[in-house]
């Protein structure tokens, strides 16, 4: 197993020791050497610029590392004789504000940020590159995702950043008055997910990874603050300019294509994400 990774927000320690990581950049042409060194059986592509607000402040930045980033990489593949590629996409950020909540996939996207238009467009060259190539393409269109080891820096998921802070004694912060609403899924089953769609031959396309449940920020907020005995309330702050209000993926097709299922609760997933971080942190 190979791993390529500019650890610009990854970390030596996060890889498998069975595994042998290549330091690059997925635009870098060296990314023709490597695969073709490797020559795997599939590739799964997760390398993104993945900040929302770095994209509006340099769109340009943001579509050379998702869109020129994904044509580099299938042009990689396509000379090694890679046939199978699993993209890592996005769900609420593709879809963007939607009629129908859970969303299914055959729902219309309308990005509203350069980071959720270059994601898409990552997925339509996926699909054209694998169409002209007899190849093998699945985009897995992914929930808010949450769990041990992610990084409460920078763009990381409000469930990392409340964690962090609620373990070192600060206060929260709520954007607006909590009750927007996103599909919160565990890390270990969006693994499962990924290997089972590295593995399932008859899968392809877009393909929702979520719990089609809508939980509000609050909720998180009450479920991480019991999990890690706080009883401070949680502080306010003004709402973001065009946050989504409603967020939920119907994960239907993962269920018939992959024979996947959401398998962890949320009070489950957020304990476990409590009990790691108290023990990484040493508190």
């Amino acid at each position: 197993m190979a791993i390529v990774d500019d650890l610009s927000t990854g970390s030596r320690g996060n890889v498998n020791p069975a595994a042998r990581l290549h330091v690059a950049d997925v635009r870098a042409p060296e990314m023709l050497r490597i695969v073709d060194a490797t020559r795997p059986d599939a590739v799964v592509h997760l390398a993104a610029q993945a900040a929302v607000s770095r994209s509006v402040a340099d769109p340009t930045f943001d579509a050379s590392v998702n869109i020129l980033g994904m044509l580099n990489l299938l042009e990689a593949c396509r000379a090694a004789g890679v046939r199978n590629v699993v993209y890592i996409s996005t769900g609420g950020a593709g879809y963007g504000d939607t009629d129908v909540v859970p969303t299914p996939e055959t729902h219309l996207t309308r990005p509203q940020s350069p980071y959720g238009v270059s994601k898409v467009a990552a997925e339509l060259y996926l699909d054209c590159w694998a169409g002209l190539h007899a190849a093998r393409g699945v985009s897995l269109r992914l929930a808010n995702v949450y769990g041990p080891r992610q990084n409460p820096e920078g763009e990381a998921g409000v469930v990392a950043i409340f964690t962090r802070r609620l373990l070192s004694g600060r206060s929260c912060v709520i954007n607006g008055d909590g009750e927007q609403t996103r599909d919160y899924v565990y890390v270990g089953d969006v693994a499962d997910a990924v290997t089972r769609a590295v593995t399932r031959a008859g899968a392809t396309g877009a393909i929702n990874v979520g719990t089609s449940r809508e939980t509000t920020v609050n909720e998180i907020y009450k479920t991480l603050a019991r999990a890690a005995g706080v009883d401070r309330p949680a502080e306010y702050g003004p709402a973001r300019p065009g946050e989504q209000r409603r967020s939920a993926l119907g994960w239907d097709r993962a269920g018939r294509l992959l024979e996947w299922s959401p398998q962890t609760t949320l009070a489950h997933g957020l304990a476990e994400t409590v009990t790691w971080a108290r023990a990484h942190d040493g508190r």
